[in-house]
């Protein structure tokens, strides 16, 4: 039997128009630049994958340009935003998206060569204690770079990289990650976890897996790739050791953009063995040239290199927005258009492989399709025939995400609408 939908919601193309007339963020939507297919506009739920370019980001960028060209070096200095010191002009936006204090957050290089460098200073195996917790299905990115970490340390991957599986169906429940690290407490060095699982969209309690990962002496660590700017995050509070996460997804500051770090601020000053690079160094000695290391405090410590100008200059465009919305407004205006795409699918008969439970997910949903992974497939490229922007994950998902910054309910319903078409047309 199909649950019966929620009553605030209705079917119609006009509640879908009043809903976006009634929005308190709907003037955002302006702000982005909305993609077209010759001439017509198209139905973009892809912000998971990519987020959309804000408007200004042309013009942080084109800013950065004719600094470097009426400078040349002296922009380091003299640049309107001068570049040495570029990756602090990110760290406020950041700290207020992921929950963190001053110095525990920075902006720099990409996701997966950030964790390389956290798990470089934070995977210590000894003795016994040398496995890595993660979960089953993992991104292919994180999983290549724990398996070459703990290669690294001459250990064998097989045995020291521990995939755990759901109990049943397709979503891990954290008691099953709680109930490992009691059985292996002294075998564990790490648990690192998405905040957010990119194929189902499984949103995880994370202070909970925080205390889980402590209580064994293991470090806890987070790939925040499909939270950071989808879900509200409090990683000082919940106590996490460190993050990572890229910002091409729901922070929309474009492909191959800039990516960030948290390390919480009890290792602000370690002195434990790290991948180190001169812009990690203390800027107040920096520019000395000394051959020894000191490392500046908190998480710019872990930086190697130089902030890289024109890939991170659309991350501020994006960051001013994130403040102007305000978080709370986004994730409220979240859960009803995630809970408006489900309200119109669930009638199609189609399956959610996403939790029903709005905290435990955030702008997407993990859609699969009643039929074999040929036919659906098929359905999901005539969507795109027809202007429907998603994605495919093999081997038989769509994912969809109605973001708040710049999606509206007429979107999820011209969305909704259109699959209910090719459902139709292909029974």
């Amino acid at each position: 039997m199909r649950q019966q939908p929620p009553a605030q919601f209705e079917p119609s193309l006009e509640f879908a128009r009043r809903c976006d007339a009634a929005d308190p963020l709907r003037e955002f939507r302006a702000r982005f630049a909305l993609p077209h297919a010759n001439g017509t506009p198209l139905t973009y739920l892809c912000g998971h994958s990519l987020g959309l370019e804000p408007l200004a980001a042309r013009e942080r960028v084109l800013e950065e340009l004719d600094d470097w060209g009426r400078l040349g070096v002296l922009g380091h200095e003299r640049a309107r935003r001068p570049w040495i010191a570029y990756h602090e002009l990110m760290a406020a936006g950041l700290e207020r998206l992921t929950g963190a204090r001053a110095g525990e957050v920075v902006a720099m290089n990409s996701l997966t060569v950030n964790l390389h460098l956290m798990l470089a200073g934070f995977y210590r195996p000894a003795g016994s204690r040398t496995r890595i917790v993660m979960e089953a299905g993992a991104f292919p990115s994180d999983r290549h770079a724990v398996a070459a970490q703990i290669a690294w340390h001459g250990l064998e991957p097989r045995t020291a990289l521990v995939e755990l599986t759901p109990a049943q169906g397709e979503l891990l429940s954290v008691e099953v990650i709680e109930e490992y690290l009691a059985r292996h407490a002294e075998q564990v060095a790490v648990v690192l976890w998405p905040g957010v699982q990119y194929r189902t969209g499984q949103a995880f309690d994370l202070a909970r897996i925080v205390r889980a990962a402590h209580r064994c002496g293991a470090v806890a660590g987070f790939d925040l790739a499909h939270s950071i700017g989808n879900l509200p995050l409090a990683l000082h509070e919940d106590g996490a050791d460190f993050a990572v996460w890229c910002s091409y997804k729901y922070l929309n500051a474009g492909p191959g953009a800039v990516g960030g770090c948290f390390v919480h601020e009890r290792h602000a000053a370690s002195t434990a063995p790290r991948l180190a690079g001169w812009w990690g160094h203390d800027p107040a000695t920096r520019f000395a040239m000394r051959p020894e290391f000191r490392a500046s405090p908190g998480a710019a410590g872990w930086q190697v290199s130089n902030p890289p100008i024109l890939s991170s200059a659309p991350l501020l465009a994006s960051l001013e927005l994130f403040d102007a919305a305000g978080t709370q407004a986004l994730r409220a205006k979240s859960r009803l258009l995630t809970g408006y795409l489900e309200f119109l699918l669930l009638p199609l008969g189609v399956q959610l492989l996403t939790p029903r439970d709005p905290a435990e997910r955030g702008c997407q949903l993990s859609v699969r399709i009643d039929a074999s992974a040929e036919r659906a497939r098929a359905i999901f490229e005539r969507l795109g025939a027809r202007g429907a922007v998603c994605d495919w994950r093999e081997p038989d998902v769509i994912r969809v995400a109605p973001v708040p910054l710049y999606n509206s309910f007429e979107d999820v319903h011209r969305f909704a609408t259109q699959l209910g078409d090719e459902l139709r047309a292909a029974t």
